[in-house]
């Protein structure tokens, strides 16, 4: 049986992020979600080393991987739209699940249980916790975009970067995990290949 999944997900690079911002260097979803994966596996092994949690830290790379494969299909909602209310959010919210299920659908169906928890992971259950780290992660790697914009003399994201620093700042309250990778890796971005060598 032929199955359209995974050449589906390989048109994730051709979703570019921040449609409303100009960009200094353009960024698709495919990497940025390779960033979330890397980041959401560091916040869930600095929580299991530092601060004794027991989560899957390759489950949470994993659903930082596809976290974002629904805007394949819907394309990438401005953070500004889709979060101007709670109407167009839950709508929103609709829109990709739907979307989800239709990439899931392009699975054999044998392979779909395995893909199941990774597109729609359990946010109050188990899983609740491995959710708000890769939503942190997410937030890192748009705080990361947002430096790397302004280090190259764009101000454009200027107000992008203080209101992502303000939400991490709040997520790092109840996920020291946040503040211990803004405070160690952070600061190392956006410095030469020479400084961090």
């Amino acid at each position: 049986m032929e199955s359209h999944f995974f050449a589906t997900l390989s048109r994730m690079k051709y979703i570019e992020r921040w449609a409303l911002m100009r960009s200094s260097r353009p960024e698709n979803i495919s990497e940025h979600s390779l960033e979330v994966a890397m980041i959401a596996h560091a916040l869930a092994v600095i929580g299991n080393v530092r601060y004794n949690r027991a989560v899957d830290a390759e489950k949470a790379a994993l659903i930082g991987l596809y976290h974002d494969a629904s805007e394949i299909i819907t394309g990438d909602m401005p953070t500004p739209v889709k979060y101007f209310n709670a109407n167009i959010r839950n709508a929103y919210k609709d829109v990709e699940s739907i979307a989800n299920e239709r990439l899931l659908s392009q699975l054999p169906e044998d392979l779909r249980p395995a893909y199941q928890d990774i597109f729609h992971p359990d946010k109050s259950g188990e899983d609740a916790l491995l959710h708000r780290l890769v939503k942190a992660a997410d937030k890192l790697s748009a705080l990361i975009k947002c430096i790397e914009e302004e280090r190259s003399g764009n101000q454009e994201f200027r107000s992008a970067k203080e209101s992502t620093e303000r939400s991490l700042k709040y997520m790092a309250e109840e996920l020291p995990e946040v503040r211990d990778f803004l405070r160690d890796f952070l600061p190392s971005y956006g410095k030469t290949l020479d400084e961090l060598t």
